[in-house]
């Protein structure tokens, strides 16, 4: 759910060079994902509820607030989930041209959407499984170059490669290096399905800061050993590098490791989003026909097929678009969860946390200072993007005052459904056995 391997992270090469690509890799774990995996360690542990960081700010913060964390990190989905269809497809491309005519991509992108959604209805331990084994097929590729490397040092400096359209700068490439390196939350959601979840997530969230950081640091160190000018990286050059270093056959790897990395990121965050309908829809925030689950795997069939309707939506949209709105969204779902790390500790100190923030209270302010100063980049940066003729910033900031009235409009449901609620369990209490 954080890292579907390197692919991705050619435009913060592009746009940073060598030398401040691979010190905003080192960085970046440092100031934005380990606060947050230390966050996410303590709120999971604690609260292992299905729907995660909904349920943690609606206990925290109250009905209000758990239903914007939930609006946040569904409309942030909408332009996430994109993300991964698309590169999919810009992989694809590289290695079969006639998906670039036409809307032949487009076809191939919602295929990826409609075969994720299939394997989602089988259960999350297929999903899980399978999203392991694609993570090591993806990243043997990678292996392969960081291996190779050393044998042709140097040797690639003047070597020529496919014209570069990229127009991403330094602050376009650390805002992709934040979302590589983003995700966290995401396997919060399905804690109730996880076995040990207070002596597991912890575990698993700094494990996976260390791996994520060596699978991206490590290649780019590789490449520039080669000598391959950063100006040569853009979404997708890695296919073509890869030819460079050892020939055809290492291309195609690269190529298919691609569309693994996009198949295999998708899949999984299915998983995680479609939890966030059913545990509303339970506490009665959406209507109840989310709460429908398939009866031999238990997954939430109704809240996976809208879900995957929204994120087909927003298939045409391009790479870097799509990352900066997902940042901006996702950023105001995080600042709420560091939030709620600090008013949980206020309002319930008593709440058996296996793991903990350490410093005290002062630790759980500071450690979301870091992620919040990076989060202001996001902001920054979406005054240059233009979604439907509207400057980006304030298409976010619409989308973000729409959960506002979201969820005054959805009161009456609310009401409604807490007053069936009681008669439905008093029917099941007087019903024949």
């Amino acid at each position: 759910m954080v890292s579907g391997g390197t692919y991705g992270t050619e435009d913060i090469v592009h746009g940073a060079g060598y030398g401040r690509a691979i010190l905003i890799l080192v960085l970046t774990p440092l100031f934005w994902s380990l606060p947050t995996a230390l966050m996410i360690g303590e709120l999971a542990s604690a609260l292992p509820a299905e729907g995660g960081y909904y349920a943690w700010v609606r206990r925290g913060m109250g009905d209000f607030w758990g239903f914007q964390e939930a609006w946040l990190s569904l409309v942030a989905s909408i332009f996430d989930m994109a993300i991964y269809p698309t590169l999919f497809v810009a992989y694809l491309v590289r290695l079969v041209p006639w998906f670039a005519r036409g809307h032949r991509g487009l076809v191939a992108a919602l295929g990826v959407v409609l075969t994720c959604s299939a394997l989602n209805l089988a259960g999350i331990h297929t999903v899980g499984m399978t999203s392991l084994w694609l993570f090591f097929l993806l990243s043997a590729p990678f292996a392969l170059i960081v291996l190779l490397s050393p044998f042709k040092a140097g040797a690639l400096a003047h070597s020529a490669t496919a014209p570069v359209t990229s127009t991403v700068g330094l602050l376009g490439g650390t805002l992709i290096a934040m979302w590589n390196y983003m995700g966290w939350d995401n396997a919060s959601t399905i804690a109730l399905e996880v076995e040990r979840p207070q002596r597991t997530y912890p575990r698993a969230m700094i494990t996976a800061v260390i791996l994520v950081s060596l699978s991206y640091i490590l290649p780019v160190l590789a490449m520039r050993l080669t000598g391959v000018p950063a100006a040569a990286f853009e979404t997708g050059s890695w296919v073509d590098l890869a030819g460079l270093l050892a020939g055809r056959w290492l291309r195609i790897a690269l190529v298919l490791g691609g569309m693994v990395s996009g198949f295999g990121m998708f899949n999984a965050l299915v998983m995680s989003y479609s939890r966030l309908p059913l545990a509303m829809a339970q506490d009665g925030m959406l209507p109840r026909v989310f709460t429908r689950l398939h009866p031999k795997t238990r997954a939430p069939w109704v809240a996976i097929l809208v879900c995957a309707t929204g994120w087909a939506l927003c298939l045409g949209l391009g790479f870097e678009r799509l990352v900066t709105l997902d940042i901006m969204l996702y950023g105001g779902s995080l600042c709420l969860e560091f939030v709620t790390l600090i008013a949980l500790r206020l309002r319930e100190p008593g709440l058996h946390r296996s793991f903990r923030v350490p410093g005290g209270l002062a630790g759980a302010v500071l450690v979301g200072v870091c992620p919040m100063v990076l989060l202001s980049l996001s902001v920054i940066h979406s005054q240059q993007e233009e979604v439907l003729g509207i400057n980006g910033l304030f298409f976010g900031l619409l989308l973000i005052l729409a959960g506002f009235g979201m969820y005054y409009a959805m009161a009456p449901l609310r009401k409604l459904q807490r007053q069936t609620a009681p008669r439905a369990e008093e029917a099941a209490i007087c019903a024949p056995q």
